[in-house]
C-alpha cells in the first residue's frame, strides 16, 4: 500500500483524557512478542506498540503510517486499522503465517476487556470474521506433546483436538532422536499449533523436535509443566464426549503419557469453558500406522499442497485434484486425505469401485455435481447451531441443503451398474435412515412451521406468525395498526387535495417513525394548513416531513407493538435455534456422506475431462506384487498450458529392478520422472485414478523423498546438511514396504565425499532396508552397482535388484547442440551434458567454449590404449570406450592383482626372486586385459606405481637381508 493510501487510514480520533487513559491500561498489559492485539473503536480497530510497527511495516510497508498517542516521553507508536484491513490481517496472521495469536478487546478510557481470542491452531471467536465471505479449506488442529527420554529411545504422549470436526484425540508411541514419526503424526493430523512444556526449551534432546515442526511450519507454544496433568481427565472428557464415562476411561487408561499432553491441551483450549461443547466431541484413538507416512519432505517434492508461489492452482496436487462442488465440505475432506493416504487395499478398492461408477456414468457424475452445488457447508452450521450462534438464517440454510437430498437419493437409486450394491450399501442405505420421519423429514417440517417462508424472497427471516399465539395476535395488531395509518393517509390527502402517494407520501424512518412528506414544489400550496394543523419535523432538498396527533398515536403504538414482536420473534428464534440443535447428529451424518461423495465425484470428473484421460490402478497388498506405471505422466506438469507431456514407463520389479539408478543430462527430466512415480502412486491410495495407460501398484506404508535440500540459514542448517538430515530421516523410519525417492544426492560437499556418502547410502538401502527406490544422480560411476556379474567370480559383492536406467538426450555432432528426448530408457548415461545445459541458459560463447577447453584438460588423464601399443595421444580428450560391465570387470581383476601383489612372501625371497613373482602377476594382467578398455587404461597409469614399488621393495628386502645378516653374524 503506497503513502497516498496511508493516509487515508481512519483517524486516530482520541482527546487527551482518552488517551491518558487507554495508555495507564496499556502499558498494564503483560508483554508476549507473539500476540498481536487490537483495540475495537466502533468504527475502526487500532493497535499499538510493537504490534503497530508490525502492521505498518508488514501490511502497508511504510511506517509514515505511524501516529504517536500521547507524549514524547510516555506516548507509544498507534495505527488505525479499517473494518476491512483488519479482515485481511488476521485472515493472514492466522491462516498464513502460523506465527502469532491475536486479540481484540473491547471498551473506552482506561476500562477494556478481552472480548475474543485466537491462534492458528484455535481460531475461537474469529472463524465467523475469517470465513463470512470465503469458504473454510482446511480444518486446523491443536496438538500437545510430553515426552519420556528412555535410554536411548523417547516415547511420545500426544493429545490433538479439532474444534471444527469436534474431534479429540489420543496417540503414543515410540520415536528417535530425529522426531521421524512426530514430524509424520502432524503431517497427517493437519496440525497448526503444538503445544510443549516450558522445560523442553532447556533440554538439548528437544532441539531436534523443535526443528521438526518448524520445518512443518507449526507454531509452538509453551506451557508450565504442571499443567501437563491427567488428573480429573476422564471426569472432563466425559462431559465433552458422546458416549459412556466407562468407554473413555478405558481408552484413556490404554496411554501412560499421553492422557498428561491432553489435559493441557484441554485446559488451554478451554472447551470446558463453553457448554454447547458438552456432548459434542468424539473421543478416538490415532493409529500412526492406519495411514500412508508422509514427511514435510515429502509433501514438499511431490507438490501435495499449495504454495503461495504456484503460479497457477494446477502447480500443486490438492488444486488439481480440487473440483469439489459443496461449500467448502469436500475441500476439508480432500485436504484431510492427501495427508492421510490408505494403506488398506480393499478400503482403496472401496473408493476406486466409487470412482469408476462416476466416471462410466457420465449422466449419473453430472446430475450429482449439480445438486451438491447448491449444498451449504453443513458442518460449520451445525458447529453455529451447537455452539447457540446461529440465527433463522443458518436454519433456513440447512433447510434448503436438505431440500437437494432427496434428489440426491434418487440419482443414486437410478444408477443399476456394476457397483449398484456397493452404492446401496455407501449411500443409499445410510441416507434413507437419515431421511426419515424421525429425522432429516421431521427437521423439513419443523422449519415449514416455524418459519415465514414467503418472506425469504424480500430477503428476511421470520418466525411465521402462525407458530405461536402471542405471536398471531401482535401480527393482527401491527396489521391493523398499518390499516389505519393508511386510511389517514388517504383522508390526509383528500383534506389537503393531493394525490395519494405521487404528491402525498408516507414514509417511515427510525428517527420519525411514521410521517407524511411533500415536495417543496408542493409545499407552497398547503402552506397555510401545514402551519395550523400539522406539525413539520423535517425540511430538506428532497421535501418537507410534517404529522399530525393522530398520525404521532398511531406511529407510537405501531414502533410499540413492532416493540412485542420483535422481543417474541427472538425468544421464538431461541427456541427454535435449540431445538433445531438437537438434529446436529443427523446433520454430521449427512455432511460427512456427501462430502465423501463429492470429493469421489470430483476424482472422476479430472480422470474424466483430462485430455490424456487417468486409468484406474490395480492394488495389491504391500507384501506382494510389484510396482508398473505404464506410460506415466506428471498430472501437475502436463495441466500446465504449455506442456505437451511424453509419457514415461516405470517398472520397480523385485529381485530386478527394485532400486533403480538413474542417469541423464540436467533438464533431462529426472526430477519429474521420480516426483511423478510418487504422486501416483499417493493419489491411487488416496483413491483417485491416475495419468497412466496401465498401473499395478503394490500398497506402500509410507514414501520418503530427498530432493533439492534449500539452505535453512535461520535453524543455522546448510544445504549439505540439511541434505544429510532428511537422509538420516530415510534410515531411520523407511520400512521395506515403503517407497524411496532421492534426487542428486552428496552434491554439497567434494566429489569424492559425495560419491563415497551416495555409494554407502545405496548400498544400505539395497541390502538393509530393501525398499523400492528411485536414485536419480550425476554420479555416473554409480551405475557399477546396477551390473550383475555375468557369471564372474571376481565381484567380491554383488547387489541385487538394482538397475540402471537414463533419460535420453540426442547431440547433433556437427554443431554439438543438445536436444532432449525426455524418455527413461534402460542403462546408463555414459557423458554428462552440464556445457550444452549452459548452452541453453545462454552463456556467453566466451565462456562456454573455455569450459570445453577446462574440460578436455581435467579428462586427459585416460587417453586411449591398445595392448600392443602404448603410445599416448597427447592432449586427447578423455574417450568413454569402457561401459560399465567392461569397468567392474577390469575394477575385480585389478583387484586381485594387488591383493597377489600384496600377499608375496617377501620375507623368503630374495630380490630377482621377488622380481620374478612381479613380472608374472604383470604378465598375467596384461593377458586378462586384451578386450579390456579400463583394464588396460589401469596398467598404463599403474605403471609409475609399478616402478616404484619395485624400488620400495628392493629397498625393503635389502635392509631384511642385511638385518638377517647381522643377526647370522
Amino acid at each position: 500500500m503506497d503513502l497516498e493510501e496511508s493516509n487515508k487510514l481512519p483517524e486516530l480520533k482520541l482527546d487527551a483524557k482518552q488517551a491518558q487513559g487507554f495508555l495507564a491500561f496499556f502499558k498494564k498489559l503483560p508483554q508476549d512478542a507473539r500476540a498481536v492485539r487490537f483495540f475495537d473503536r466502533k468504527d475502526y480497530y487500532t493497535a499499538h506498540g510493537e504490534n503497530a510497527m508490525f502492521i505498518a511495516k508488514t501490511y502497508y510497508h511504510t511506517t509514515t503510517a505511524l501516529r504517536q498517542l500521547g507524549g514524547t516521553s510516555d506516548g507509544v507508536s498507534s495505527i488505525s486499522v479499517s473494518k476491512t484491513m483488519f479482515e485481511t490481517i488476521i485472515r493472514d496472521i492466522l491462516l498464513e503465517r502460523a506465527d502469532h495469536t491475536v486479540e481484540l478487546y473491547e471498551g473506552s478510557g482506561s476500562n477494556w476487556k478481552l472480548v475474543r481470542s485466537g491462534s492458528p491452531g484455535n481460531l475461537g471467536s474469529f472463524e465467523d470474521t475469517l470465513f463470512a465471505n470465503n469458504e473454510m479449506q482446511d480444518s486446523p488442529v491443536t496438538v500437545a506433546l510430553f515426552l519420556s527420554f528412555r535410554g536411548t529411545g523417547c516415547t511420545v504422549g500426544l493429545g490433538f483436538v479439532d474444534v471444527t470436526k469436534r474431534i479429540i484425540g489420543l496417540a503414543e508411541f515410540l520415536d528417535d532422536s530425529h522426531f521421524t514419526n512426530v514430524e509424520t503424526a502432524v503431517v497427517s493430523l493437519g496440525c497448526k499449533e503444538c503445544i510443549l512444556p516450558t522445560e523442553y526449551t532447556k533440554l538439548p534432546e528437544c532441539r531436534n523436535l523443535h526443528d521438526a515442526l518448524s520445518k512443518c511450519s507449526i507454531m509452538v507454544t509453551e506451557r508450565k509443566k504442571a499443567e501437563f496433568k491427567d488428573r480429573d481427565l476422564v471426569q472432563d472428557l466425559s462431559r465433552l464426549v458422546k458416549g459412556s464415562v466407562e468407554s473413555v476411561r478405558d481408552l484413556v487408561s490404554a496411554f501412560e503419557f499421553a492422557p498428561s499432553a491432553l489435559g493441557s491441551l484441554l485446559s488451554y483450549a478451554d472447551l470446558l469453558a463453553d457448554e454447547s461443547n458438552y456432548g459434542n466431541y468424539t473421543l478416538c484413538r490415532y493409529n500412526l500406522d492406519s495411514y500412508m507416512r508422509l514427511d514435510s519432505a515429502a509433501m514438499k517434492a511431490l507438490s501435495v499442497m499449495e504454495s503461495k508461489t504456484d503460479a497457477n492452482k494446477n502447480f500443486s496436487l490438492f488444486g488439481l485434484m480440487n473440483r469439489t462442488c459443496t461449500a467448502g465440505m469436500g475441500k476439508r475432506l480432500l485436504h484431510m486425505w492427501l495427508k492421510q493416504p490408505l494403506v488398506d487395499v480393499d478400503e482403496i478398492n472401496s473408493r476406486l469401485d466409487l470412482v469408476q461408477t462416476f466416471v462410466e456414468d457420465t449422466e449419473l457424475r453430472q446430475d450429482l455435481r449439480q445438486h451438491l452445488k447448491r449444498i451449504a457447508d453443513i458442518e460449520r452450521l451445525v458447529r453455529s447451531l451447537q455452539q447457540r450462534r446461529a440465527g433463522l438464517q443458518q436454519i433456513v440454510k440447512l433447510y434448503q441443503s436438505g431440500f437437494r437430498i432427496p434428489y440426491v437419493f434418487a440419482a443414486l437409486e437410478r444408477y443399476s451398474g456394476q457397483f449398484s450394491s456397493l452404492i446401496k450399501e455407501r449411500y443409499l442405505n445410510p441416507l434413507k435412515s437419515l431421511t426419515d420421519g424421525d429425522h432429516l423429514n421431521k427437521f423439513m417440517g419443523l422449519v415449514e412451521v416455524c418459519i415465514d417462508l414467503d418472506q425469504l424472497e424480500n430477503g428476511e427471516y421470520m418466525i411465521s406468525s402462525a407458530y405461536d399465539p402471542k405471536l398471531t395476535e401482535l401480527k393482527d395488531e401491527q396489521e391493523k395498526v398499518e390499516r389505519v395509518i393508511r386510511e389517514l393517509h388517504e383522508k390526509t390527502a383528500i383534506e389537503l387535495d393531493l394525490p395519494v402517494d405521487k404528491a402525498l407520501k408516507l414514509d417511515k424512518g427510525i428517527q420519525f417513525g411514521h410521517v407524511f412528506r411533500i415536495t417543496k414544489k408542493e409545499e407552497p400550496k398547503i402552506r397555510k394548513k401545514l402551519t395550523t394543523q400539522f406539525i413539520i419535523v423535517e425540511t430538506r432538498k428532497d421535501g418537507v416531513k410534517f404529522t399530525s396527533t393522530q398520525l404521532k398515536k398511531l406511529s407510537d403504538k405501531h414502533q410499540k407493538v413492532l416493540e412485542e414482536y420483535k422481543n417474541c420473534q427472538k425468544e421464538l428464534v431461541s427456541r427454535v435455534v435449540k431445538t433445531a440443535a438437537t438434529f446436529s447428529e443427523m446433520f454430521e451424518s449427512l455432511a460427512a456422506i456427501l462430502s465423501e461423495m463429492d470429493v469421489l465425484l470430483s476424482f472422476a470428473d479430472l480422470a474424466a475431462s483430462c485430455p490424456t484421460p487417468y486409468t484406474r490402478p490395480e492394488i495389491t497388498p504391500s507384501d506382494a506384487g510389484d510396482i508398473v506405471l505404464e506410460g506415466s505422466r506428471h498430472p501437475c506438469v502436463e495441466a500446465q498450458d504449455w506442456v505437451n507431456f511424453i509419457p514415461n514407463d516405470c517398472k520397480l520389479v523385485r529381485g530386478k529392478s527394485w532400486f533403480q539408478i538413474i542417469t541423464g543430462p540436467n533438464m533431462g527430466g529426472k526430477s519429474t520422472f521420480i516426483r511423478q512415480v510418487g504422486v501416483n502412486i499417493l493419489m491411487a491410495q488416496v483413491g483417485s485414478f491416475i495419468p497412466c495407460d496401465k498401473a499395478s501398484i503394490s500398497v506402500r506404508d509410507s514414501i520418503f523423498a530427498r530432493v533439492g535440500a534449500g539452505d535453512c540459514q535461520l535453524r543455522g542448517v546448510s544445504t549439505f546438511m540439511q541434505e544429510m538430515l532428511e537422509t538420516a530421516s530415510i534410515f531411520k523410519g523407511a520400512t521395506e514396504k515403503s517407497l524411496i525417492i532421492i534426487d542428486e544426492l552428496g552434491r554439497g560437499t567434494s566429489t569424492y565425499d559425495g560419491f563415497g556418502l551416495a555409494w554407502a547410502i545405496c548400498e544400505h538401502l539395497v541390502e538393509v532396508i530393501k525398499a523400492p527406490t528411485l536414485f536419480a544422480t550425476h554420479f555416473h560411476e554409480l551405475t557399477a552397482l546396477g551390473h550383475e556379474a555375468n557369471g564372474s567370480e571376481l565381484l567380491t559383492k554383488q547387489l541385487f535388484g538394482v538397475a540402471n536406467y537414463h533419460v535420453s538426450a540426442h547431440i547433433d555432432k556437427s554443431n554439438q547442440k543438445l536436444t532432449m528426448l525426455y524418455k527413461v530408457e534402460p542403462g546408463p548415461c555414459d557423458q554428462s551434458f552440464g556445457i550444452h545445459v549452459a548452452e541453453f541458459a545462454n552463456f556467453p560463447a566466451s565462456v562456454v567454449a573455455l569450459a570445453r577447453e577446462k574440460a578436455a584438460e581435467l579428462e586427459d588423464f585416460s587417453p586411449s590404449v591398445t595392448s600392443n601399443d602404448t603410445t599416448l595421444e597427447v592432449g586427447s580428450k578423455r574417450k568413454r570406450e569402457c561401459d560399465s560391465a567392461d569397468m567392474i570387470r577390469g575394477a575385480a581383476r585389478a583387484h586381485q592383482f594387488l591383493k597377489e601383489f600384496s600377499e608375496l612372501p617377501l620375507e623368503k625371497l630374495n630380490y630377482n626372486q621377488a622380481l620374478e613373482q612381479v613380472r608374472k602377476l604383470r604378465n598375467n594382467l596384461e593377458k586378462d586385459a586384451v578386450g579390456c578398455q579400463w583394464l588396460q587404461q589401469f596398467l598404463v597409469k599403474s605403471s609409475p606405481t609399478v616402478q616404484s614399488a619395485t624400488g620400495v621393495m628392493k629397498n625393503v628386502m635389502n635392509s631384511s637381508h642385511s638385518s638377517t645378516n647381522e643377526e647370522t653374524g
